[in-house]
């Protein structure tokens, strides 16, 4: 994602500037063009950085952190523009800190938040700067946020628990493939000298680790080459709609991984539903923006399918219930809230229960994860240690029976 800058004139006659985020230049003027600015220039930022300059992702707990300090300032009644440079004076996140004074000029320059903050939509995605907008309209722009950071701070939640439940499998198959090539590449060819020595036919499973230590000390390079370039295409097939959409697919299908894919899926919609609705976005408003931001292509298409059917005037979970994209009770607890006029309480129950069960699928994930990688160290291991004691069996008997 790259900045562009940007200069135009607004509906008022004044002339407006700033930076925007964007993949590319379209991206820049489509967004532009949704605040009615006339266009007078848009052009690419070029960064000069050094040569060992890196930049510091902004991530969930950043965002949750800046947005819960935002609302409570705003809550105190401190001025908008006053509570940014606090947060931008004691921000820890140099790219977020970039971002907020970004923001404070945009404000300065006579925008609305919203508008500000629409400009950086590689950190404050669609969710964000419609409730921002919603609570500017009703004048209860601390409660937004202080939605907003509740819906962040469960988001970075569940993210951590992701996280650390693959912590232990990823160290233990890093483990695996560092000792593979350790044997294969220093061990295993002192065996082969060795070997070579005895003369003699090798037994075949020998024979194949032999191979497989040739293959690897000669021929590594390729194989890196073959893994960097097969997963640029993997990446480049991900980001097309047909990709998405059959990956996504396949994902769900997974045995046990698709449960908790299909569960975090749920619980993110219903989460991102009932925070707009409760914070007084439409509902054909709320259902496109949660489309974009359902995390899975094929929930992400239902709920597309879905906001068409509530336009030409169904109910909520009639369409839900037809995508086949959401479990029973789901459906069933939508049509409840639509029938008593709570349908942002059941969505917000409905999250509740789905990132517990996110949290007891990602236990079980980890439960048959980690006892398989072990079996597979072991296997791989002592398969190639046996492989390469075979020909001293056989020699010790050789010479026993001599």
């Amino acid at each position: 994602m790259a900045s562009f800058v940007w200069q135009g004139i607004s509906l008022s006659g004044k002339r407006v500037s700033g930076v925007l985020e964007a993949d590319s230049k379209a991206d820049v003027l489509k967004n532009l063009r949704k605040q009615k600015i006339r266009i007078t220039l848009v052009q690419e930022q070029t960064a000069k950085l050094g040569l060992f300059s890196k930049k510091k992702r902004i991530r969930v707990k950043d965002l949750a952190l800046f947005t819960r300090q935002f609302a409570t300032m705003i809550s105190a009644g401190l001025p908008l523009i006053q509570c940014l440079e606090v947060l931008t004076q004691q921000m820890d996140n140099p790219e977020l800190r970039v971002v907020v004074r970004r923001v404070t000029q945009r404000i300065e320059g006579g925008a609305t938040l919203n508008e500000a903050l629409r400009d950086h939509p590689g950190v404050f995605n669609e969710l964000f700067t419609s409730m921002v907008e919603a609570g500017e309209t009703g004048g209860i722009l601390d409660t937004i946020l202080e939605r907003l950071a509740t819906h962040l701070e469960k988001m970075e939640a569940l993210i951590r628990k992701v996280k650390g439940a693959m912590t232990y499998p990823m160290v233990v198959f890093g483990v695996s493939m560092g000792a593979t090539a350790f044997m294969l590449l220093f061990l295993i060819p002192r065996f082969a000298q060795m070997f070579a020595d005895f003369g003699g036919e090798l037994p075949l499973p020998t024979r194949i680790v032999m191979g497989a230590s040739d293959l690897l000390k000669h021929y590594g390079w390729v194989l890196i080459v073959l893994g960097v370039v097969g997963f640029i295409a993997f990446k480049r097939y991900r980001a097309t709609e047909s990709g998405a959409l059959r990956i996504d697919s396949y994902l769900l299908r997974f045995p046990v991984i698709g449960q908790v894919v299909r569960k975090g899926s749920v619980s993110r919609f219903a989460r991102t539903l009932g925070t707009l609705l409760s914070s007084g976005v439409p509902l054909l408003d709320g259902l496109n923006v949660t489309a974009r931001a359902a995390g899975n292509r094929v929930v992400s298409d239902a709920v597309q399918q879905i906001r068409t059917s509530v336009t030409g005037g169904s109910t909520l979970a009639e369409p839900m219930r037809a995508s086949g994209a959401f479990p029973p009770m789901v459906t069933q607890m939508v049509s409840v809230g639509e029938e008593t006029g709570r349908l942002d309480e059941m969505l917000g129950k409905l999250a509740d229960f789905y990132d517990d069960e996110v949290d007891s699928a990602v236990d079980s994930l980890t439960a048959v994860i980690e006892p398989v990688m072990i079996v597979i160290m072991g296997l791989i291991v002592g398969g190639m240690l046996i492989a390469m004691y075979l020909p001293m069996f056989k020699l010790i008997s050789v010479v026993s029976g001599g």
